[in-house]
């Protein structure tokens, strides 16, 4: 299975703006992790990016993960990025 990282940009005022949709969110990945897929995933500390290393078959499958989250859904997340990852190390 590759591996893929995910960069994405927060809305403004983002940790407002996500209360409502927050625990579904939290949901979805942790069903993700539960499944394999998801690795890892969390903002950075000033909370406008997020990252996420993903186990999947294809990008498009990580696109649709990420297109299906509430935050993404929302306008949480405003914009993102998918590139296969070589993990060395």
């Amino acid at each position: 299975m590759a591996k893929y990282v995910m960069w994405g940009c927060y809305c403004e005022n983002a940790l407002e703006k996500r209360a409502p949709y927050r625990d579904a969110h939290l949901q979805g990945l942790q069903a993700q992790k539960d499944k394999g897929t998801l690795l890892t995933l969390g903002p950075t500390t000033d909370n406008t990016k997020v990252f996420g290393i993903y186990a999947a078959d294809s990008e498009a499958t990580v696109r649709q993960l990420v297109e299906a989250d509430p935050y993404w859904k929302n306008g949480i997340w405003t914009e993102y990025n998918v590139y296969e990852w070589n993990q060395v190390f």
